[in-house]
């Protein structure tokens, strides 16, 4: 599991202060991409050589909202790894107090360049794998 901190501006927020609830997609996104990172899969790299990672699924279970100037920590972790996808579990919780805000999922697709599926690279399979 790779831990992200996120930080709540006033930008994050609806005009009630609480975070939008779209925006939690893309702190998923950062957290994903911070663990992917993490384990040596450099998205760049792998983009120059005609290989991407899509979103095919997403879902997101509300548990509690975060307010403007909250600190929150995202919990990614690599749930499932087949042949072309892998899928993601995110938990973000409020650092100060532990709360559990929102609990997600993404299906990740490997793909080339034209958009057509294709099997993850061994050194990112092996990457997934690692503890």
């Amino acid at each position: 599991m790779h831990k992200t901190p996120i930080k709540i501006y006033y930008e994050d927020t609806d005009c009630g202060g609480v975070v939008y609830y779209a925006n939690y997609l893309k702190y998923f996104e950062r957290g994903r991409t911070e663990h992917l990172e993490k384990r040596g899969i450099s998205l760049a790299k792998l983009q120059k050589r005609g290989t991407l990672f899509t979103v095919v699924n997403a879902s997101l279970e509300y548990k509690a909202p975060a307010q403007y100037g909250d600190s929150l920590i995202v919990e990614t972790s690599i749930e499932k790894l087949r042949a072309a996808s892998f899928v993601v579990l995110y938990k973000i919780v409020r650092e100060s107090d532990g709360t559990l805000l929102v609990i997600g999922v993404t299906k990740m697709a490997c793909v080339n360049d034209k958009m057509k599926p294709q099997e993850l690279p061994p050194e990112v399979r092996d990457a997934l794998t690692r503890g």
